[in-house]
């Protein structure tokens, strides 16, 4: 009897540890939770039912079912607004990618360290300044008559071409903004996956023989296929999502050239004052970038290589 005793306090005082564990970390992470509830799930799920009605502020919303979306099916807007992304994202993914990758096994070669750290911060600092005022800087880098480079282009002999306003070269001015700002983050990311790439691979392959060339391909490529996989799926997620650039730049035109998922919903939602169609866009997105992340984590792991 008394080992039974003592047991039994030592498992109701254990109980009284983990419950008061349990209520501290509830605690801890109530704050988070209830942010996330009032600014993220409660707007997410209000807009949900809001797709479902047509609402202008100024009238009683009335309740529309499905037809925001079929409406969408049939918008040419949004038709061409979904293109131009799908456009966007490919090559922004693509060149982040490329860019960031060769610069990143280019800084490995030997140089100063404080070189080395100079060239991680200036390519490191396009990230932290804002969108907004990048696009503002770009724009008029790019006008037709008075940007710098239509100027040095002149010196070559060239004739001014009209970035901003052609339908040929609007998206290639957002999508060059767009890798020039982003691009330090894969950097960033690629920089530390190729220093957690254990040395004694190199050096094996070296004694094998093996070129800079085959180093890249059989042994950095592939142990940082994690980091490339993060890299295009975060890309992908961020890429559906353009606005601020497009919209400062060109906002949309010319005609519907740059203009974007997110562009429809603003200027639906907010322009407009069609709140059920803005928020049925914003759904279909949703569920758009859903879908092709979990299609990435279904087949893209298959080229995920560990050590």
């Amino acid at each position: 009897m008394p080992k039974q005793e003592a047991f039994h306090r030592q498992y109701e005082t254990m109980r009284s540890v983990r419950r008061r564990e349990a209520i501290a970390a509830y605690f801890f992470i109530a704050p988070t939770m209830i942010g996330f509830t009032i600014f993220i799930l409660g707007p997410m799920l209000f807009s949900l039912g809001l797709s479902l009605f047509s609402w202008d502020v100024l009238t009683p919303a009335r309740f529309v079912g499905l037809r925001n979306y079929q409406a969408l099916l049939h918008d040419a807007r949004f038709v061409t607004a979904f293109k131009n992304v799908l456009t966007f994202v490919t090559a922004v993914v693509s060149l982040n990618l490329v860019v960031s990758l060769i610069l990143a096994v280019a800084l490995q070669w030997k140089m100063p360290t404080i070189l080395r750290y100079y060239y991680r911060t200036a390519f490191f600092i396009p990230l932290v300044t804002s969108m907004a005022s990048i696009s503002i800087v770009l724009a008029y880098l790019f006008h037709k008559e008075l940007g710098i480079i239509n100027y040095y282009l002149g010196l070559l002999g060239v004739e001014p071409i009209p970035w901003l306003v052609s339908t040929r070269w609007a998206m290639i001015v957002v999508i060059l903004c767009t890798v020039w700002k982003n691009f330090g983050f894969d950097l960033i990311l690629f920089v530390a996956g190729i220093n957690n790439i254990p040395v004694h691979l190199y050096e094996a392959a070296a004694i094998d023989g093996a070129t800079g060339w085959s180093k890249f391909w059989h042994i950095t490529l592939p142990l940082l296929s994690p980091t490339i996989f993060f890299v295009v799926v975060v890309g992908l997620i961020g890429g559906f999502q353009v606005f601020d650039q497009a919209y400062v730049m060109t906002r949309g035109g010319p005609g519907d050239a740059t203009r974007t998922v997110v562009m429809i919903m603003y200027e639906d939602a907010f322009g407009s004052l069609r709140l059920g169609y803005g928020s049925a866009a914003a759904l279909v997105l949703f569920i758009l970038i859903m879908v092709l992340t979990l299609i990435q984590f279904r087949y893209g792991q298959r080229l995920v290589h560990y050590e």
